[in-house]
């Protein structure tokens, strides 16, 4: 009998299929974390990112529920989408969590940053970055005679284009607070 001239994994069929179905293209998602308001939480949370070596790219924590001591904490983070499975399921094995949803996964949802843009300049550059700020709808929250200071919100990539403008005119300092984000819809 001659042996079988078949390599391993050349196949689906095969019940020796060794090739992995995972997918290896990053992909950026936004969690949405509800836990007990109390010592520690956040720090077993973050931790969790940490020892495993996932980034954070986006961190945003707020009391939600004052009576009911929750917290909602808001992750953008980037990985495969095996990790984002990963992290999702760890997340719901921590005691004080009582939801995980990947709100990039459930549907649609609204994203929200705000950011904080001190810009100096005098003569031309002063009159751009107040063009500027209202084509981007910025407020001006601070003014001296050779600075601004703009406040701006919309998504990361309204933040971002806001911030490349103003680079060349005089940006000195930039303050953001992280994604804030809702899924749409009723529920």
């Amino acid at each position: 009998m001659s042996p079988l001239n078949l390599e391993k994994g050349s196949t689906s069929h095969s019940a020796y299929n060794l090739r992995p179905n995972f997918s290896d293209v990053e992909e950026r998602h936004t969690l949405a974390v509800l836990v007990e308001n109390e010592p520690g939480v956040l720090a077993r949370v973050i931790g969790l990112f940490s020892g495993r070596g996932y980034n954070i790219e986006s961190l945003t924590v707020a009391e939600v529920d004052h009576t009911g001591h929750l917290s909602r904490i808001t992750v953008v983070t980037t990985g495969t989408p095996q990790t984002i499975n990963q992290i999702t399921a760890q997340l719901g094995r921590i005691i004080s969590v009582r939801e995980v949803h990947d709100l990039t996964v459930e549907g649609k949802a609204v994203e929200r940053e705000l950011a904080l843009f001190k810009v100096t300049g005098k003569g031309d550059d002063r009159v751009e970055a107040l063009r500027l700020a209202d084509v981007f709808r910025a407020n001006v929250v601070d003014s001296t005679l050779d600075s601004f200071v703009f406040e701006i919100t919309g998504d990361v990539g309204k933040i971002d284009a806001f911030a490349e403008l103003m680079r060349p005119i005089g940006l000195v300092e930039m303050a953001r607070t992280g994604v804030a984000a809702l899924s749409r819809g009723g529920k």
